[in-house]
């Protein structure tokens, strides 16, 4: 295959799930990363990427970039603060310059579903974002799919989980169990999704092959578990002492407002879409296969 018939794929926010991707399709794609560090540039290359420098947050910067590329993998996170995605905003106003792009996979968040007090529910249910964080993640889906409809391109929505691999940076269990972080007592905990990085990976290149129009997916695995069940689990694979119980009384007097965020929402994610829509097997079904292996 000659370098210029091979697909190509821009990455936007070529972290550590980007780069998976870039190693899941090279050499038979031709991949380009947008990024904002040029002290990147070197790694990306030698990951076998096209790096072009390039920020979100400055318009200027993003020049021809809807010119280069038929499928966008969108991975960049929003702003810190404000309940809007003006990052996402401008990718999109830059890919419409060109009108080359037929294809965007944007990897979300399950939080825009909010708290669902531990129900189990599929892609139809509504959004109830209840942090601006959640927010900003509610209007980059809203912006992308609308770009979808009137540009003919198909956006593929992966609502993406708690992401953990044992070579994932701050992306194990055992970092925090090995701070003695506390959980909720059983009578108080939450159901927490979770997804291997390398199986998010394999979803993202799913979805760039499969992925149908306008869609939403849930790209969690088959696991159902609360949040002290999962920590337990890892612990005594790790072995590693269990995290200490406490009240969600304690917890909201004891700890950061961030930690408490993901105390007060409990959800339970079915992926039957993912599956028979992506036809993908997961090489981690469930956190206990995950944690085990890797």
């Amino acid at each position: 295959m000659s370098l210029h018939s091979k697909p190509r794929l821009l990455i936007v926010g070529c972290g550590d799930v980007g780069l998976r991707v870039l190693r899941l399709l090279r050499p038979r794609w031709r991949v380009l990363t947008l990024t904002s560090s040029a002290a990147r540039v070197p790694e990306l290359r030698a990951a076998g990427a096209v790096p072009l420098l390039g920020n979100l947050d400055d318009p200027a910067t993003l020049g021809r970039l809807g010119h280069l590329a038929e499928q966008v993998l969108h991975l960049a996170p929003p702003p810190l603060q404000g309940s809007t995605d003006p990052r996402t905003r401008r990718l999109v106003q830059a890919l419409a310059r060109g009108g080359r792009v037929r294809r965007i996979v944007y990897a979300s968040t399950t939080g825009v579903y909010g708290d669902c007090a531990g129900a189990r529910f599929d892609e139809t249910r509504p959004v109830a974002p209840s942090t601006d964080r959640a927010r900003r993640r509610v209007d980059a889906e809203s912006c992308l799919r609308w770009y979808g409809r009137r540009s003919g391109a198909a956006v593929t929505v992966l609502r993406v989980p708690g992401i953990y691999a044992s070579d994932r940076p701050g992306g194990h269990p055992r970092e925090r169990l090995q701070r003695g972080t506390p959980v909720l007592r059983p009578e108080d905990d939450v159901y927490t999704n979770h997804i291997h990085a390398d199986d998010l990976a394999r979803i993202c290149v799913a979805a760039l092959h499969r992925g149908l129009p306008q869609r939403v997916l849930h790209a969690s695995d088959d696991g159902e578990l609360t949040m002290g069940q999962y920590y337990d689990l890892a612990a005594d694979l790790g072995g590693l002492p269990r995290p200490p119980r406490i009240s969600r009384q304690q917890a909201q007097a004891t700890l950061p407002a961030m930690t408490m965020s993901f105390m007060s929402e409990s959800r339970r994610l079915d992926n039957t879409r993912l599956h028979r829509e992506l036809r993908l097997r997961l090489r981690h079904p469930t956190p206990a296969d995950g944690l085990a292996n890797g």
